[in-house]
């Protein structure tokens, strides 16, 4: 029988991107460097301008270099889709609604100013209108992939420079179709596009967009419901990828770009109980495959352009950064938010971004960029790409010096999302779970649940109870409804594995965190305190001292008395429990500590 031979060519760039992740970024990281900047330096190596290029006379490099930066394109492309697909999760479409003047008013105005003043500066150097207006569109653009990820390492996402960015980001997408249609009326009359064509584009992405979220609501709910029915971890991981994939080819196939689609599908389930757990499914394909989109984008610095003409280059790349700043700082202080967030946001947006390699493409193709010209706009789009992790740490050096000279229109902001705010978190929506959860209720006590039954997930959150669907035992959900700012942890599985997993993980997320549990027996309480619980209720213990209490007052015994014995019984047997783990360190608070902390 012959041997079956591998063909190791369609396993090395997987093997380049892997080694990167799992090797390279890891020292990057522990030298203080931003993984985003990581994974462009390996794209700039292993390229075809790094070592890529000794291969023919070394073969052996071949192995572990990315000759052919197209091999890995639809993987790279499919980061940035997954990226706006979980941004999605987190907006929400009334979130957008609220955010609508900074998406079409800031953002509207920062395409036009900024391509504007890029095609003037570039008609001033000798370049045709034509050829200057592509170059203006293409540089005005700004990097979504990039931008984000870095405010996401900076846990900024949420501040008013990443909701302020995350705006003009949202609008330049929107705006791809009807630039690439400019640029291509820009073209030769074969390529030129009439008005009417221009207009029945846009309505075919339109329709498709009201169709995509049409359809998602119809089918989003019942599709992971009954995906959670099977308790498959895999086939929940094909539902998301899905959806991410079905909504962006849809939206491709309507000439708008994968990421919108993936973005749409992404706000689609944040209003359902299943947005925690489709993050944390997702969240590790996210990484991931953004990282293979930071190495393309290495991979397509041309040292030797810089080399040629490195004046023209980092000049160029210099004075576009600081133009789109001087535009984009005022016009965010235009809508009311301080001077501080104008110079981030400016210096986040200043960069070029992925869709300037879409712009430039087209215009090569229609002939209005010489290769020569295209080149050095690609080197400088990809240049000022890689130094977006050091001009956002540059604005974080600058903010706090400027203060505020007015007060912001709160009309401007997006409300702060309540996720983070200080809760309790309630682990399983049982009988148990839902009294914890109602007695929390009369007391104001603000809480969120999570419960890995969709059937009781789905009627709870019919009743408006905040409830979301995932498998607690998983520390990345629990870092998704915010453990490290919970004023509590409630842990009410059924399950004594799940709770003595989700007890310890929890402990080591955080040492500070007060976690009560409810135990099956004495034993198991006693090993809930080992795993670190603060408090632990064996279910036997308080239904007899329940019982003991019924009995006593049904025979005559005073009330009084009768709630005294049932204390000072209830406190003989905590101190038999925890006696039964001495090594353990116990976190109790006492019952009026933890009801003034509550």
């Amino acid at each position: 029988m012959e041997a079956h031979t591998v063909d190791i060519s369609l396993y090395k760039a997987a093997l380049v991107v892997l080694g990167a992740a799992g090797v390279v970024i890891p020292l990057f990281h522990r030298l203080r460097v931003s993984s985003v900047l990581g994974f462009m330096l390996v794209g700039i190596v292993v390229g075809p301008f790094g070592i890529a290029s000794l291969a023919p006379r070394l073969p052996w490099l071949s192995a572990i270099t990315i000759g052919d930066p197209d091999s890995i394109r639809p993987i790279a492309d499919l980061g940035v889709v997954l990226l706006l697909f979980m941004i999605g999760l987190e907006l929400s479409f009334e979130r957008l609604w609220l955010m609508r003047r900074l998406v079409f008013g800031l953002g509207c105005l920062q395409v036009v100013l900024c391509a504007s003043a890029l095609a003037a500066a570039a008609l001033a150097l000798g370049f045709a209108l034509n050829s200057a207006v592509v170059i203006g569109l293409a540089l005005a653009m700004s990097s979504t992939a990039v931008a984000i990820q870095v405010l996401a390492e900076e846990k900024r996402l949420n501040t008013a420079t990443g909701r302020t960015a995350f705006a003009v980001l949202l609008f330049q997408d929107l705006a791809v179709v009807p630039v690439l249609f400019a640029v291509g009326a820009l073209g030769s009359a074969s390529h030129a596009a009439s008005p009417t064509d221009i207009g029945l584009a846009i309505g075919q992405a339109v329709l498709a967009v009201a169709a995509i979220v049409a359809l998602g609501r119809l089918v989003l709910r019942p599709l992971f419901r009954s995906v959670a029915r099977t308790h498959s971890a895999e086939l929940f991981v094909a539902a998301c990828l899905l959806v991410v994939i079905a909504t962006g080819l849809a939206t491709a196939a309507a000439g708008l770009s994968m990421a919108l689609g993936a973005l749409i599908g992404g706000m689609l389930l944040a209003v359902t109980e299943y947005r925690r757990q489709v993050e944390v499914t997702i969240e590790p394909f996210k990484g991931l495959f953004v990282g293979v989109f930071l190495i393309s984008i290495g991979m397509s610095l041309d040292i030797r352009t810089m080399a040629a003409h490195p004046l023209l280059v980092f000049g160029g790349a210099g004075a576009m950064v600081l133009l789109k700043l001087l535009i984009v700082a005022p016009l965010v202080r235009m809508f009311g938010l301080p001077w501080a967030t104008g110079l981030q946001t400016g210096l986040l947006l200043g960069p070029g971004g992925e869709f300037g390699f879409v712009i430039v493409a087209v215009a090569i193709g229609s002939h209005l960029l010489a290769p020569d010209t295209a080149s050095e706009v690609l080197f400088v789009t990809a240049l000022t790409m890689a130094t977006i992790p050091l001009l956002s740490a540059v604005g974080n050096r600058l903010a706090p010096r400027l203060t505020p000279t007015n007060a912001i229109d709160p009309a401007l902001l997006i409300p702060e999302t309540t996720d983070a705010l200080p809760r309790v978190i309630v682990a399983g929506f049982g009988r148990v779970g839902q009294t914890v959860a109602a007695m929390l209720e009369a007391h104001r006590v603000p809480y969120v649940a999570v419960d890995s039954d969709p059937r009781r997930v789905a009627a709870q959150r019919k009743q408006g109870k905040p409830v979301y669907f995932g498998d607690m035992t998983q520390i990345a959900l629990l870092r998704r409804v915010h453990v490290d700012t919970a004023r509590a942890l409630v842990v009410t599985l059924d399950d004594t594995g799940a709770a003595d997993a989700l007890v310890a993980g929890a402990r080591s997320e955080r040492a500070d965190l007060l976690i009560v549990a409810r135990a099956r027996d004495a034993a198991h309480a006693a090993h809930l305190y080992r795993a670190g619980a603060s408090d632990a209720v064996p279910e036997t213990i308080e239904a007899s001292l329940q019982l003991s209490e019924a009995v006593l007052v049904d025979v005559g015994v005073a009330m009084g008395p009768v709630i005294a014995s049932i204390h000072e019984k209830r406190a003989e047997m905590q101190a038999a429990i925890k006696a039964m783990a001495p090594d353990a360190t116990v976190r109790t608070l006492g019952r009026r500590r933890l009801r003034d902390r509550l």
